[in-house]
């Protein structure tokens, strides 16, 4: 079974209808009334539990996607460190004309 994108309302709407709901419904029995995966359904629910303090071994969305994007930055700065190390190489051969380019 291949993996579908499912709406964020969509994700929204089934983990409140879990949160809300008491006695709390079975996972696999509301994922059946959404026609989602059910741990597609578990996962939202997991995610939710952790944005709200409720689960210590998985990240909050919030550390998640600081993550992303400090792995985005990183991957940047990498880059531009490799130009500059370029240019760097470049120039100090231009200067001196005994060292060899690599």
């Amino acid at each position: 079974m291949g993996t579908r994108k499912y709406p964020p309302e969509l994700r929204d709407r089934a983990v409140r209808l879990y949160r809300e709901s008491e006695p709390r419904p079975v996972i696999r029995r509301l994922a059946e009334q959404l026609n989602v995966h059910p741990e597609a359904l578990r996962n939202w629910i997991r995610q939710a539990q952790a944005d709200h303090g409720e689960r210590d071994e998985r990240p909050s969305t919030a550390m998640l996607e600081e993550n992303r994007r400090l792995a985005r930055e990183n991957a940047e700065l990498r880059r531009v460190n490799d130009v500059l190390r370029a240019a760097s190489a470049f120039f100090a051969s231009e200067i001196d004309p005994t060292r060899r380019r690599s």
